[in-house]
């Protein structure tokens, strides 16, 4: 007798094979996330050529081959890629709708005018790609658009294309016939990703992919798919504003601690290549409750204005609002002004704020948000020419941050006078060889005597 088609249960998050509903995932712990998927008999994993043909070999007889990058047009994907595409691999781009994904891989994809490449789109026609094509003000003869669902019939499409470069737009859009299930489901998101990473890796060719996100902001799919790619890309920003940071959050070929940064304007996404000035004001206005801080975003330091307003309560409980940064973190410095420093703000209403829309976890913003914070309770101005870099403590002191080298010498860079930084932090750093002046401080009270006298 043939085979029936059989029924089983899969986790969404990991990605855990079960053959009942079970209301816990056995895998991961995660609850209410088994979904129901119908596999057919051909859809199971069967033994391929290239299983066959492989055979154990020693390290020492493996002949490592370097192969050359594919640069691409921007230098600020080539800086989060690792020095641009290995070919062959596989990169999974992410980040919320409306983000700017699609831009940002079609107008690199159209500026690449020596290799052929293939975008497939489950979700737009040809017409809305030529529109946005049209609005980038970029065109390729060398680009081939098609609009696919089906993922035999993109295998189709590759072998008449034989492209250099292969887009897929979106995964969650993009079904198999070998399986029941509809397109975006566990199954079908699981078995596109791994067919499209063997004909990566068979033939050489990169693939990207653009991935959903759910509402807790994770690659939407099973986590299984994180794991298949070579290369995890997280595109950040708050829609509203104009600044994108592209993240590294997995990287086969590459450090995880580079950022790149972009402006979201008419003509599509333009690279950032000096953000500490854009998101730093010029205002010659002095107003208090402001103060610039030194952040890390991987190794790329940045000059970040942090605003603070303190006002009187005008309702029973006070206020705390935050913007780009932890607000559970904000109130851990609050109790510290008022612990270990004297300053009474349990009724007055709080509001912070990160200038230009980013979203900061550097514990080194410490210093600047509590300085922030003071001077717009005394409403007293701290001069633009002074920014401080620090983590704050429990006990008030200023703690060591890292890569304090890198955050003097941005501050040099952009023409700062002073720098306030951890006592201690700087052993063996020359500061004969910088201009900036170095006021190094230990405790919250110190830092305060150093701005306001």
């Amino acid at each position: 007798m043939a085979k029936t088609t059989k029924t089983v249960w899969f986790c969404s998050d990991c990605g855990n094979e079960s053959p009942k509903w079970e209301g816990r995932c056995p895998a991961c712990g995660a609850w209410n996330t088994m979904v129901e998927e119908k596999i057919t008999p051909a859809s199971k994993s069967r033994k391929t050529d290239l299983v066959a043909k492989s055979k154990p070999v020693r390290v020492s007889e493996i002949v490592s081959e370097e192969s050359p990058r594919i640069p691409m047009p921007s230098k600020e994907l080539n800086r989060v890629l690792g020095g641009g595409l290995v070919p062959g691999s596989m990169v999974l781009i992410g980040g919320e709708p409306g983000i700017g994904k699609s831009t940002l891989v079609l107008q690199n994809t159209l500026s690449i005018k020596s290799r052929k490449v293939l975008y497939v789109s489950g979700e737009e026609s040809a017409a809305q790609i030529k529109m946005r094509a049209d609005r980038l003000g970029r065109h390729s003869e060398s680009v081939y658009i098609v609009c696919e669902t089906s993922l035999e019939t993109i295998f189709e499409h590759i072998r008449t294309v034989n492209p250099d470069l292969l887009v897929v737009d979106s995964i969650q859009t993009i079904a198999s016939d070998s399986l029941e299930s509809p397109a975006g489901s566990v199954g079908q998101v699981r078995e596109c990703s791994a067919r499209l990473l063997r004909y990566a890796k068979e033939s050489g060719v990169p693939v990207f992919v653009i991935g959903h996100i759910n509402k807790e902001g994770s690659i939407a799919g099973p986590k299984v798919l994180e794991h298949i790619v070579d290369t995890v890309l997280q595109f950040e920003g708050d829609s509203q504003y104009m600044y994108r940071i592209l993240r590294s959050i997995k990287n086969r070929f590459g450090s995880t601690a580079e950022i790149g940064i972009y402006e979201m304007c008419r003509q599509g996404l333009r690279e950032v290549t000096n953000p500490s000035e854009m998101l730093l004001t010029h205002s010659d206005e002095r107003l208090s409750g402001t103060a610039i801080g030194v952040t890390v975003e991987g190794i790329r330091p940045l000059m970040i204005e942090v605003q603070a307003l303190v006002s009187t309560a005008a309702y029973g409980t006070p206020q705390r609002s935050v913007t780009g940064f932890d607000g559970k973190r904000m109130n851990m410095l609050l109790a510290v002004l008022e612990k270990r420093v004297g300053f009474k703000l349990t009724q007055k209403d709080v509001f912070l704020n990160i200038a230009g829309g980013l979203k900061v976890n550097d514990p080194a913003l410490d210093l600047a948000v509590i300085c922030a914070i003071l001077s717009s309770n005394v409403d007293m101005v701290i001069p633009r020419s002074i920014c401080m870099a620090g983590e704050v403590g429990l006990t008030g002191e200023i703690r060591p941050v890292t890569k304090l080298e890198q955050r003097v010498l941005e501050a040099e860079k952009l023409g700062m006078e002073e720098i306030l930084v951890p006592k201690g932090n700087l052993k063996g750093f020359d500061k004969s060889r910088v201009n900036i002046k170095i006021t190094e401080v230990g405790k919250v009270e110190e830092a305060f005597r150093a701005l306001f006298g």
